[in-house]
């Protein structure tokens, strides 16, 4: 048995056809125009980015070459006002996280850093000014952005541990301090910097245009998951930023807390894509690996981690479309973002981990399925890798669990 890789028919103009993880169908809650849409990225993934990924992320290098197609495709843009290329529901762009994080998840979290957390700090905190000048240029992917929060001592804590500062002389703010993690850091054009403000202790959003006096990014090297996302170490020594550049609407980490509620819920889909992409390489390794004389997906105990797979991936996604039709009505909080991130996060570390058990020996090597007929970017490796990456950032489980748990309880037990 082979497995061939048969990308959506551009030509018909039709609805993209469901995935086969998709076992309930929720695709077809879509629009038209979203499913219509779905299809060309759909395409766009499986033959430009999935058969490419292993060699990007063998190599620690971002593929910047397809930064004019994905704005193109308005993967940058689809959730502002200003630079969508039709009106999309919340569910529609969660789905779009997924199918990137399906085909590479170092992909998904290079744009989710730049469309997500930047741009939505914009949106979010900017000025009408801040957002005309700054929302359609990083759209168009003419610069490219990132979103430097976590620091070298303070990830979980940053809401009262922030040591990054900003002070104000003049017309002026000086920055001080050191962010890490920083995805695209190492090449960003934008960075949005976040620091406590000296005079009245509430964290503020400021817009560092790079290269900068003071400003120092060096890439984070030996990293053994999203290898192809380039993270930076920053130092920020006296870094000048005109008060033009101050985030306008932020006033404090409340602020910031929205921005991280919006895209917590997407990096739950770009989890979801993770287990999705996992699932489709053991798929494809069961059919076409033979042994005692027939394919493995015919002994009982790969179809019953096939079986387990689908069935955490199929609740997965009924919570993530259900997140984002509350963010759709205007009602999603912060805990039911963070239920979705940890619960996702959590289901796909044991889906990854299932699928790479179905794929035995073979499960370790980057690539290397040829032979058995299965298409480049089939491989395991990369997924289990990259799966404890996004089971860690955006908040981890514990705390995610933690807010979860204030809303039940109505105490907080971060302190």
């Amino acid at each position: 048995m082979t497995f061939t890789l048969t990308p959506p028919d551009v030509a018909t103009g039709a609805p993209a056809a469901t995935l086969d993880a998709d076992f309930y169908g929720f695709q077809h809650l879509l629009t038209d125009a979203e499913q219509r849409a779905l299809r060309e990225i759909r395409e766009f993934l499986d033959t430009e980015v999935r058969p490419f990924a292993d060699d990007h992320w063998d190599r620690a290098e971002s593929p910047r070459h397809l930064v004019p197609r994905i704005a193109e495709l308005g993967l940058y843009g689809h959730a502002f006002p200003e630079t969508r290329q039709f009106d999309n529901s919340d569910v529609f762009r969660g789905w779009v996280a997924m199918e990137i994080s399906r085909a590479d998840p170092s992909t998904a979290t290079f744009i989710g850093v730049h469309s997500g957390l930047a741009m939505t700090s914009i949106a979010v905190g900017g000025s009408d000014e801040q957002r005309a000048e700054w929302l359609p240029v990083l759209a168009r992917g003419e610069q490219i952005a990132c979103f430097g929060l976590t620091e070298p001592g303070h990830g979980s804590d940053t809401a009262k541990g922030l040591e990054t500062t900003a002070e104000r002389r003049g017309d002026s703010w000086f920055l001080n301090g050191a962010k890490r993690w920083i995805g695209n850091g190492a090449f960003a054009d934008l960075v949005v910097i976040w620091a406590r403000d000296v005079a009245d202790d509430q964290v503020k959003g400021f817009l560092v245009r790079t290269p900068a006096a003071g400003f120092e990014a060096t890439k984070i090297e030996r990293k053994q998951s999203l290898r192809t996302v380039e993270n930076a170490d920053i130092v920020l020594r006296d870094v000048v930023v005109p008060e033009s550049d101050r985030l306008q609407r932020i006033d404090g980490f409340r602020d910031l807390a929205v921005v991280l509620r919006l895209t917590r819920a997407h990096v739950a889909w770009q989890a979801l894509g993770v287990a999705v992409g996992a699932y489709e390489c053991a798929v494809a390794y069961a059919g076409a690996r033979v042994q005692f004389g027939k394919p493995i997906a015919s002994y009982q105990l790969v179809q019953q981690k096939l079986a387990d797979a689908l069935a955490n991936i199929t609740a997965c996604i009924g919570m993530c479309v259900r997140v984002s039709q509350l963010q759709d009505e205007g009602v999603q909080l912060d805990q039911h973002s963070a239920m979705a991130k940890a619960f996702v996060s959590a289901r796909v570390r044991e889906t990854v981990a299932l699928c790479r058990e179905i794929c035995g020996g073979n499960g370790v090597q980057l690539g290397g399925q040829e032979q058995l007929g299965i298409p480049a970017g089939y491989g395991i490796a990369r997924y289990f890798a990259d799966a404890e990456a996004v089971y860690t950032f955006e908040g981890t489980y514990d705390m995610n669990s933690l807010i979860v748990g204030r809303a039940i309880t109505g105490i907080s037990a971060f302190v």
